[in-house]
């Protein structure tokens, strides 16, 4: 059995080396998402805080239509400190999305709709979740979300497989043989590297998996016989005042605070608002909730209170802070980002040891074809 899931961690490991590598360097990048940003657009993804409350939220809506009246607003992501507030935005008559940045306490636009792959982290986002391959006309729309998804199940079956194989290893997991050839250095170090981080590759292989699983089932299977709606004009009431339903929101779920609004985009959605609330569990996520509001009248809906979910959801909500690793702030996302790239150097020293064993293989199986040349001539 060991010696069967040595080939099959060994091929597998040969077969995707390349993209999660990809996926690796990205990921470990991603986990500073917010922070690069900041350093790379400080005046497009930070706001000077004048004042202390938010503009009024109808009020941020009528400043950024009529800035651009060529889209239609699609969603909104909300801060209350210092970040900017994030819109994305629909062209008219496409189905192209465009990203945007307004300061929420004064109602100033910070950046024009750009792509929503315009800027480096998002592109690089866009890298390591499709490896860029969506977009390509050559290609069905959902190849790189596919291809994620089963190179997560490589990554998953490689930490397994490696954790099985070297199971023992703990007995001498820090007992590295400095002295010995490199060969065996390096194996030393694959095992104890890879052992070590195991346990955290697995969740960050079955969250990521997760995640294109999820679009894939959504836009292929769920959406498969459905024809796709194009919007040109806001699908909700001009009379629907949005401020009025966000302070609704906080009523009916305690503790609720709005991060992301989205907009009906297709005739049978209404208004749903995502938001965090207080809780004892870390990793709950901020938009583990979910409140519904009729996009005609602004009435209230329904309620998703992450709080009286099952545990199956409290896991799945879980595993956006599990994947990005911001759970415990600064010291889970440099553990992340460590353990992320870990692949990399994995990936290098399992290269090596294979390349090293097969001339090590070729080197035995010629010698003995030439000892059986011997012995027949003698």
């Amino acid at each position: 059995m060991r010696k069967t899931l040595f080939k099959v961690h060994s091929w597998l490991a040969l077969i995707a080396i390349i993209p999660l590598i990809v996926i690796s360097i990205t990921g470990s990048v991603l986990v500073f998402k917010s922070e690069i940003d900041g350093l790379l657009m400080p005046d497009k993804h930070f706001v000077v805080q004048q004042q202390a409350a938010r503009l009024p939220m109808d009020s941020l809506i009528d400043k950024a239509e009529a800035a651009f009246p060529e889209y239609v607003v699609g969603s909104w992501e909300l801060f209350n400190n210092t970040t900017a507030d994030r819109l994305y935005l629909v062209k008219r008559g496409t189905d192209d999305w465009y990203k945007l940045h307004l300061d929420q306490y004064t109602g100033e636009v910070l950046s024009e709709p750009v792509s929503t792959t315009h800027y480096f982290t998002d592109w690089f986002l866009e890298l390591h979740y499709t490896f860029l391959l969506n977009d390509l006309k050559s290609l069905p729309g959902q190849t790189g979300t596919v291809l994620g998804f089963f190179f997560a199940l490589f990554l998953l079956t490689l930490g397994i497989t490696g954790l099985i194989i070297y199971r023992k290893f703990w007995q001498r997991l820090f007992s590295v043989r400095w002295r010995a050839t490199l060969q065996i250095v390096l194996s030393d170090i694959h095992k104890m590297t890879g052992v070590l981080g195991s346990p955290i590759l697995i969740v960050l292989a079955i969250t990521g998996g997760y995640f294109n699983g999820a679009v894939w089932y959504h836009e292929v299977i769920e959406h498969a016989e459905e024809e796709h709606y194009t919007i040109t004009n806001k699908l909700y009431s001009d009379d629907i005042s949005f401020e009025r339903i966000l302070n609704d929101s906080k009523l009916q779920i305690p503790t609720f605070n709005t991060t992301f609004l989205v907009f009906p985009r297709e005739p049978d959605e209404n208004i749903t608002l995502y938001g965090e609330v207080n809780t004892r569990n870390p990793l709950t996520s901020e938009y583990a909730n979910t409140i519904t509001y009729n996009k005609q009248t602004g009435e209230h809906m329904a309620n998703w209170d992450i709080r009286e979910a099952g545990a199956g959801w409290q896991v799945i909500d879980s595993f956006r802070k599990l994947h990005f690793g911001y759970f415990a702030g600064l010291i889970s996302k440099i553990l992340w980002c460590i353990v992320g790239l870990s692949p990399v150097w994995l990936a290098g020293t399992g290269f090596y040891l294979w390349l090293t064993r097969r001339k090590r293989k070729k080197h035995s199986q010629r010698n003995r074809v030439l000892q059986r040349k011997s012995a027949n001539v003698l």
